[in-house]
């Protein structure tokens, strides 16, 4: 709670008066703490200058260079009918208007970074990440996996803040209201803000039909990217360069099979609602998870803390969700060779899109289901944290389940091998036409820069992998060797990492 609530001020004392060289690192998510300035509003510019030669964006090596930014103008659908009313409409425009724009392999807000699959000091190391099954990681990599998401949870972002009131409420950026948050809780907050509802101005005055990374086509990229920063992020924090994020495969599931203590938490005997205390996600203190509330009042979340983790998986209401999605209903969802369709919402027939996210119906494929199936039935299903939208981020389950909803996104992808025109250039839902920068990120990416392979993006699922298939000359991250984190377990060999592979692969094949 106090880390959350130091103001951007204190937290500039403190690191002179400490020395907190980690303030200095740069990082690359909303919002840049170097670009949280009054100055840096005002001038509504994000530069920031690359240490490894002072200039900003490293334009002296050329890394990169600072540039206006181009926001296009398609038109968007009719579901959100303002314009010039909420901070993330032609993002990143009201809060800057030039950006560093990073050459060859190259990212970052300031270009001190490597494009997703690359690694390096010249960026120019191309490696392949290995996403496996939570259940297939031995004893010492799920430690491993839960210290690092508590680490997380329990260390002050020095690289960037949160924005805790609007660009409006900042006076037009002469009074910037920043909150400092954890590494893990600044996903948090950007989850609940991409999908929070427009404020139309006082309390209660919201629009609700309006959501960034939800509901329409940029649903599948967006949370791509949110995962390749997530593990970007643990990389910078733990120095472990193999830290890949594991997935969890709920198909036919009858249960909350990874919801025990050894995993990500079981159920607390005092409270159906809580986590075991043998687990140390029980500890937790959740943000930005109280919706109605921030609409009541008309404001933002502030970032701080709200209460315990909860989840109760199975006693969700089952009007909405009968049960956890079957192979056959992910099978359907593959077979469909549209990527979206008609108005690209939630009232889509026969979409790719909306019928892995829940609102197409698993078996018919029409839109606006009664009932919640797929990655939807998930969140549901958890019947806590994770059911609400804008606070689901919250439960480290979303990180599994996110991620195996991405393995499907990618096995639709080279099955149906869509051209880049089969993402929707204009009239979708506000924030999901082709070309709309992702909000909040920055640096910039636009929706379809990630409508396309993972093998393009540095990683790789491994129920995925055919048979004999493997990463050019062995060259898994995974499987690297690299300077053990001391206080936690060391890292797999790569000789029993290639070996229990060699035995999946083989039963596999039985």
């Amino acid at each position: 709670g106090g880390a959350a609530e130091e103001t951007l001020k204190d937290f500039s004392q403190c690191e002179r008066s400490h020395g907190f060289t980690l303030c200095l690192a740069p990082s690359y998510q909303q919002f840049p703490r170097l670009c949280a300035t009054r100055e840096a509003l005002r001038t509504k510019e994000c530069c920031p200058p690359w240490d490894g030669d002072g200039s900003a964006c490293g334009a002296s090596s050329g890394r990169g260079f600072c540039q206006d930014v181009q926001v296009p103008d398609f038109p968007d659908g009719p579901q959100y009918p303002f314009s010039g009313l909420d901070d993330r409409e032609r993002w990143p425009l009201v809060f800057y208007n030039r950006t560093c724009q990073c050459a060859g392999n190259f990212m970052g807000f300031n270009c001190a970074d490597c494009k997703f699959g690359y690694f390096g000091v010249n960026c120019n190391e191309r490696r392949e990440s290995l996403r496996r099954n939570i259940f297939h990681l031995s004893r010492a990599e799920r430690l491993r996996f839960i210290s690092y998401l508590n680490l997380a949870k329990h260390t002050v972002s020095a690289d960037y803040v949160v924005a805790t009131g609007t660009y409006r409420e900042m006076e037009n950026g002469s009074t910037p209201l920043f909150a400092n948050i954890s590494v893990y809780d600044v996903f948090v907050w950007m989850h609940y803000y991409v999908s929070r509802n427009a404020l139309l101005g006082g309390p209660g005055n919201v629009w609700t039909d309006v959501d960034f990374a939800h509901w329409a086509p940029a649903f599948l990229p967006w949370h791509r990217v949110y995962l390749l920063h997530w593990e970007h992020e643990i990389r910078k924090l733990t120095g472990d360069m193999s830290f890949i994020i594991p997935y969890w495969d709920w198909r036919d599931a009858s249960g909350c099979d990874v919801c025990t203590d050894e995993l990500m938490g079981g159920r607390s005997p005092l409270s159906p609602n809580l986590l075991s205390p043998g687990s140390v996600f029980s500890s937790w203190r959740v943000l930005c998870s109280q919706a109605e509330e921030y609409n009541e009042q008309g404001v933002l979340c502030d970032a701080r803390e709200e209460g315990p983790l909860l989840r109760n998986p199975g006693n969700h209401n089952r009007n909405i969700v009968e049960r956890l999605p079957t192979s056959a209903e992910v099978e359907f969802a593959l077979s469909l060779p549209n990527y979206d369709t008609g108005a690209m919402d939630r009232s889509a027939n026969m979409s790719f899109r909306n019928t892995m996210e829940g609102f197409g119906d698993p078996q018919t494929g029409l839109g606006n289901s009664p009932r919640m199936g797929m990655h939807a039935a998930l969140h549901v299903f958890m019947n806590g944290s994770m059911s609400s939208v804008q606070g689901s981020a919250n439960d480290p389950i979303f990180l599994l389940h996110h991620a195996f909803v991405d393995s499907i996104y990618e096995q639709w992808l080279r099955r149906h091998r869509p051209s880049l025109s089969q993402y929707p250039q204009s009239n979708a839902p506000v924030g999901h036409n082709s070309e709309y920068h992702m909000v909040p990120f920055l640096p910039l990416h636009r929706n379809r820069e990630y409508f396309i392979s993972s093998k393009d993006l540095g990683y790789e699922y491994s129920y995925l992998l055919d048979a004999g298939e493997f990463p050019q000359n062995g060259n898994v991250l995974y499987a690297a060797s690299f300077k053990p984190f001391i206080w936690l377990f060391p890292p797999v060999s790569a000789y029993s990492f290639l070996f229990s592979l060699h035995l999946h692969l083989k039963s596999s094949m039985l």
